[in-house]
């Protein structure tokens, strides 16, 4: 019987693999990727619950593994009601697949440097999203549950707290930022 953080564990190991096979076919990585992303988020008893814990003022992202060659990250983000990120760029591949709850995605595109909406996704328990350079980059995301946290797994095409992007206001102001993590420990991949 597979326990949660055996689960988690050839969920690293598979998508390893995958970085190594198809790291520079951003389409087929996001495609593969999805499916391994959506086998993981199918059961939730592998998220250690200090990785799942709301904050008071901002939502939080805890890094739950960092591939010691940078190629890929894995983050949950946890979202208190009414918490949502800026605007925002990644400047690198991502999916991101709703654990828990649901979450609101408000795309964007940038026109005469201004972000213009486009459109809006709402992510259920289960369903995943891609973002990319490629697909689409820019957008802001909300918990979609006024009353409760959400979670949601995702995994990025390169340590997304030590990489450098953009936030971008209304009224087109770009800001440089480097989003770093909530918590300065990971968990144990070989815990029993």
């Amino acid at each position: 019987m597979t326990s949660g953080m055996d689960r988690f564990r050839q969920f690293v190991a598979d998508f390893t693999t995958l970085v190594q096979e198809k790291g520079s076919q951003e389409s087929e990585l996001l495609s593969a990727g999805s499916d391994l992303l959506s086998d993981l988020i199918a059961v939730d008893d592998w998220l250690p619950e200090q990785f799942a814990i709301p904050g008071d003022g901002s939502y939080r992202q805890y890094l739950l593994y960092g591939d010691p060659l940078d190629r890929f990250s894995i983050v949950s983000f946890v979202w208190g009601p009414g918490q949502q990120t800026p605007i925002h760029n990644h400047t690198t591949w991502g999916l991101v697949g709703v654990l828990r709850g649901a979450e609101l995605s408000q795309g964007y595109d940038l026109v005469d440097g201004k972000p213009m909406p486009t459109d809006t996704e709402r992510l259920e328990r289960g369903e995943i999203a891609k973002v990319s350079p490629v697909v689409g980059d820019i957008h802001k995301v909300a918990n979609a549950i006024p009353d409760e946290a959400s979670i949601s797994i995702h995994i990025y095409g390169g340590n997304i707290g030590r990489i450098s992007r953009s936030v971008y206001s209304e009224t087109g102001e770009i800001s440089d930022f480097i989003s770093g993590y909530s918590s300065d420990v990971v968990p144990n991949l070989w815990a029993a």
